[in-house]
């Protein structure tokens, strides 16, 4: 039976995977009958080369707990009730940013937009600084001196 799994690469401590099509009686590390993308669970950036695995599933591969959960992300399996197969020769599923701890997400804004929303954030910022900042005091006026 074929199975669709991850083989490990890349560094100590630094795991990357490769994707693969693979006799499930082979080794892990062993060599692939083809391999089809690869996931990287630091950043969770994926790549999947669609038309790969659809013929792969479409000829019965089973895959693994962890490469189904990427492909239901992916839309991979609508794809394949679909009928959909070679349209689309990669899907580069992006990292998704964490927010940090104690950092709110940003919600939606009750404030009106500015009105320098045109500009490049530094500029903005710039603006909305030196807006906020109070005047200047004028010089002392000169006053005329009476002479008594």
């Amino acid at each position: 039976m074929v199975k669709l799994r991850l083989k490990r690469y890349g560094k100590r401590r630094q795991p990357s995977y490769r994707i693969i099509a693979i006799e499930s009686k082979t080794r892990r590390e062993g060599r692939p009958l083809e391999e089809l993308g690869y996931y990287n669970p630091r950043t969770k950036e994926t790549v999947l080369e669609t038309a790969g695995l659809l013929k792969w599933l479409r000829r019965g591969a089973q895959p693994t707990d962890t490469v189904d959960g990427i492909l239901k992300k992916a839309g991979l399996y609508e794809m394949l009730k679909a009928g959909e197969g070679g349209v689309v020769a990669a899907i580069r599923i992006p990292a998704i940013a964490k927010p940090e701890a104690g950092i709110p997400e940003p919600g939606p804004s009750t404030e009106e937009p500015a009105a320098a929303t045109d500009l490049p954030e530094a500029s903005a910022e710039a603006a909305a600084e030196a807006n906020s900042q109070e005047p200047e005091p004028e010089a002392e006026e000169k006053k005329p001196q009476v002479e008594a």
